[in-house]
């Protein structure tokens, strides 16, 4: 059970208040030449991991302060229930134990309900193992007796994102098999991808929790009748896989229920791809591939478990967040990973982040007086520099950067990838130090110098990583997992629901019915306008 502590009633919160008084004018170019251990004191290695945090606006002071908030909002009891399989999604009544979908050493016992989920969580693990080596070894045979050749995921949110984005990002992991991901409800997408599929060699995974997500069913629908067109009812089970809680559901739809992977209520679904969710991931990179994604991962759950706050990247990640946050005003943050493989992790990271934290009541479901939930955003660089860095070092707007990079390329050339971390650390050198006017040229108008004036003072972090590999990217992902949970400890809310996703969706039902039925019906003037011009317009 988590404790309902309002952040801003502590003592160091109050300290902060007063302290950020004197931080608030400070440039951190100033607090470098102070210290001149500062590049090397504020850090934590931590594995293949070195975590930067020396170029933002905190001094030792700031530190002791926010370190305090952790410890008065009980950060360290709340983690242990994090772990231990405690009730703390209390708006739906339930763990959240994402932590032990990682956890290979079953030292004890984990209970939800009287019962040890860690034997289900080894058989499923098992099963998983056990289907995705005989369909990579071609033996899990199509209709046709062919091998699978492509592997479509259907699902929505966290069915989606997670798994595509580790996909992706171990593209140089890759087997012979082709995964392709729907999720939007676009028919021009989804059959931009069919048409280029053979159906005789297409296995497909329909992910949903309840079976009944509107998204995932139309999607799935359309995909069978495109599957049944070309191989008949009779052979349509041997492609098709379900992964859900509701087997019955499955069942009916028309999957076998052998070939059906589990989900459990105590796995959200923004924290689902380490589960049956990531079968995706597991048949495009191979089993034990997908083990050191989890394995990773777990090693980050111990550093995040067991190691002092003051050395503890989640927790540092997540007190900076709000020391910008609630105390600056800064309330967008950048992710810039220097990997292209990793296009994907800002998505990932904006549904993690922004649904769990997106709340407006606290643990008393009484309406918040104080930020939360930061906005979260960004682009791989150097393509990054070229799209909005420019807001980055001359806007009026301040926004903290995570820069995330790899010492060591994939490739062995590695002329581009020296080009690549030049850019990396030459970014964030010149948020720091920025640049004065200079004149460019002997005859140039003065004015023009004060153009490329940089003031410097923009706060990063920086998290370099030995290698972009299963292992790291695990840890990685868990990583901000932590960050995320830590906030909302921090900020008295409840993380692990999402109602805000759904109350749009329920009016969207009533909108289709008046569209189906060409009667638009009571609304605001602005909706009525729109679905009128709409419906007088469209050519369907």
């Amino acid at each position: 059970m988590l404790q309902s502590i309002n952040p801003t009633s502590t003592a160091a919160w109050t300290k902060l208040r007063e302290h950020f008084e004197q931080m608030k004018f400070i440039q951190m170019q100033d607090l470098f030449k102070e210290d001149a251990s500062r590049g090397s004191s504020f850090n934590i290695q931590f594995e293949e991991f070195l975590f930067d945090y020396s170029k933002n606006k905190i001094t030792k002071e700031t530190l002791s302060y926010l370190l305090q908030l952790g410890e008065e909002v009980q950060l360290k009891q709340a983690i242990e229930a994090l772990f231990t399989g405690d009730k703390i999604n209390k708006t739906e009544n339930r763990a959240v134990l994402h932590t032990a979908l990682r956890d290979f050493t079953q030292a004890s016992p984990i209970k939800v309900d009287g019962v040890n989920i860690l034997e289900e969580i080894q058989e499923t693990r098992a099963h998983i193992e056990h289907f995705v080596t005989e369909v990579v070894e071609g033996r899990y045979l199509s209709s046709s007796g062919q091998p699978f050749t492509d592997v479509v995921n259907i699902g929505i949110g966290g069915s989606d994102l997670g798994p595509k984005m580790v996909v992706h990002g171990l593209e140089n992991y890759r087997n012979h098999l082709n995964t392709h991901f729907i999720s939007n409800i676009d028919d021009d997408y989804l059959y931009a991808v069919l048409n280029k599929l053979n159906p005789a060699t297409t296995l497909v995974l329909i992910v949903s929790k309840t079976f009944t997500t509107q998204e995932t069913v139309l999607n799935a629908d359309k995909v069978v009748q495109w599957l049944t067109a070309s191989i008949g009812q009779e052979n349509l089970s041997q492609h098709l896989i379900g992964v859900t809680a509701e087997v019955e559901r499955a069942v009916a739809y028309g999957i076998d229920r052998a070939a059906i992977f589990p989900m459990w209520d105590y796995i959200g679904g923004r924290f689902s791809l380490w589960s049956s969710v990531g079968l995706s991931i597991a048949l495009a990179i191979g089993y034990p591939n997908f083990e050191q994604l989890l394995k990773g991962a777990h090693k980050m759950d111990q550093h995040f478990r067991n190691a002092p706050f003051e050395n503890n990247i989640p927790v540092i990640c997540a007190l900076l967040s709000v020391w910008y946050n609630n105390f600056y005003g800064y309330q967008t943050e950048a992710v810039v990973p220097y990997s292209q493989f990793l296009e994907k992790f800002p998505a990932h990271l904006q549904q993690m982040i922004m649904e769990s934290n997106g709340k407006d009541k606290n643990r008393l479901g009484n309406q918040l007086t104080y930020e939360t939930g930061t906005l979260i955003w960004g682009e791989v660089g150097v393509s990054a520099q070229h799209a909005f860095f420019q807001l980055f070092h001359q806007g009026t707007k301040v926004v903290p950067v995570d820069f995330i990079g790899f010492v060591n390329p994939f490739a062995q050339e590695d002329t581009n990838h020296t080009i690549l971390m030049s850019n990396f650390f030459g970014q964030t050198e010149a948020l720091l130090n920025g640049k004065e006017a200079t004149r460019e040229q002997e005859d140039e108008d003065p004015l023009i110098q004060n153009f490329r004036e940089f003031a410097g003072n923009k706060p990063s972090n920086t998290l370099l990583i030995d290698k972009l590999t299963p292992e790291s990217l695990g840890a990685l992902v868990a990583l901000y997992e932590h960050k995320t949970f830590v906030q909302g400890v921090i900020w008295n809310i409840y993380s692990f629901d999402q109602f805000g996703v759904e109350y749009g969706k329920v009016l969207a039902k009533n909108i289709q019915g008046e569209i189906i039925s060409n009667n638009v019906l009571k609304h605001d003037s602005s909706t009525a306008f729109l679905l009128n011009y709409y419906l007088r317009n469209r050519s369907l």
